[in-house]
């Protein structure tokens, strides 16, 4: 089974029914691909819970992100404008929130992924 098959099954067993979830926000934050911080008046008052969630998404959407990185030219465009500025570890994370994102309009519409309109 290849890398991209086993991802691509991963995140549909682990997921569910994406019906659950009402925005493409809260299936990331669950897929933990978001920080989790409380803030008001743009002033941080706290962090919540940061291991709630599903573990497994959170693997294979940072799995996905390394191998979208490392094979897709829209990917790794978008990558290294984040790796210039900021740490190499929240740029991959952000590859792995907007595939998350991506991933839930591909579940929820059944329709294909099209990394054009991802990245």
């Amino acid at each position: 089974m290849s890398t991209q098959n086993l991802l691509a099954l991963t995140i549909l067993l682990e997921t569910g029914d994406i019906g659950r979830f009402a925005t493409p926000g809260r299936y990331a934050s669950y897929c933990r691909c978001v920080k989790s911080e409380r803030r008001s008046n743009d002033k941080k008052k706290g962090q919540g819970h940061r291991r709630a969630g599903n573990r497994h998404l959170a693997w294979a959407f940072m799995e996905a992100a390394h191998f979208a990185v490392r094979y897709y030219q829209p990917v790794r465009r978008f990558y290294d404008r984040k790796r210039a500025r900021s740490h190499k570890l929240i740029a991959i994370k952000a590859v792995a929130h907007k595939l998350a994102r991506a991933s839930y309009y591909v579940m929820r519409d059944q329709v294909p992924f099209d990394i054009e309109r991802a990245f």
